[in-house]
């Protein structure tokens, strides 16, 4: 079991604090004891990819071990380089998942792989009620938003049955061990009728343009990353982009999941991919 708190200062000893809508949808409360407790030693990526450019990309428990490392490491300046690479694109495409997933006013929504919480301050702008939970402790402890934070597996997710009215996840699916266990646990905890949300990157048809961002993704942004963040993490990160499956098979894995109403849209001349879907 993680850890959740509320967004307020701690210190590594104090107990955290649950919000109390958000404790109607946890299956227990969580321990008291720090985020910091919960943290992959720091390296971890380092032995497992001394040099992602050529090295093979880890699976399994290494990669489980290797993403939250990584992540952990490159946290203080995620968001900085994140909108430069993007030229802040990625703001607009959250926007667009929330506009079409049309959520009650209030709705309860987990924030997946929430990094620093990008998707939960649009949601709370809107009156939304998020919950972020990412495996990384780097990322949550930098994040901008004051909404509840989860130090948590994405595939054993510690929430309740049929207890959200939706999720999101951003940028994440390649990055998980395995997606049919992660859609399992969608159809799970989300109630009948909420609605689910996925963003990642993704290839143009056009060869011309695809041509040009493969340029872009794979010899501009490890050069960029490496220059203003973590060398061997924004090599790895382009990499990373093998593991997803093409769009049918995705679209046909949400399904298999049992969610319905599935959508699949290329954004942005088709460089990112928003994938809709139901719980039944």
């Amino acid at each position: 079991m993680y850890v959740c708190c509320a967004r307020q200062k701690h210190s590594d000893t104090d107990g955290v604090r649950v919000a109390p809508w958000y404790a109607l949808v946890t299956e227990t409360l969580f321990r008291s004891q720090s985020l910091g407790q919960l943290t992959m030693p720091r390296g971890t990526y380092d032995l497992l990819m001394p040099n992602a450019s050529t090295e093979e990309l880890p699976t399994g428990d290494e990669k489980r071990a290797a993403v939250q490392s990584m992540f952990d490491t490159i946290a203080p300046r995620y968001d900085m380089v994140n909108r430069l690479m993007t030229m802040r694109l990625d703001v607009r495409w959250r926007k667009r998942t929330i506009k079409d997933l049309k959520l009650k006013p209030g709705s309860v929504v987990l924030d997946l792989a929430a990094g620093t919480g990008d998707f939960c301050v649009e949601l709370s702008k809107i009156g939304h009620k998020p919950v972020a939970i990412d495996l990384s402790y780097g990322m949550l402890a930098s994040a901008r938003c004051s909404d509840p934070l989860v130090q948590g597996d994405l595939l054993k997710l510690p929430i309740a049955d049929n207890s959200v009215d939706a999720a999101v996840c951003g940028f994440a699916l390649r990055n998980l061990v395995s997606l049919e266990p992660f859609f399992a646990e969608l159809h799970r905890v989300v109630k009948p009728g909420g609605r689910i949300g996925l963003l990642d990157v993704s290839k143009p048809a056009n060869p011309v343009l695809r041509a040009g961002h493969q340029f872009y993704f794979n010899k501009v942004v490890p050069k960029v990353g490496a220059l203003l963040s973590d060398a061997k993490a924004y090599a790895y990160l382009p990499k990373s982009v093998s593991y997803l499956p093409e769009p049918p098979e995705l679209v046909a894995l949400v399904q298999a999941a049992g969610l319905t109403e599935v959508t699949h849209a290329q954004l942005t001349t088709g460089i990112t991919q928003l994938i809709t879907a139901t719980r039944p």
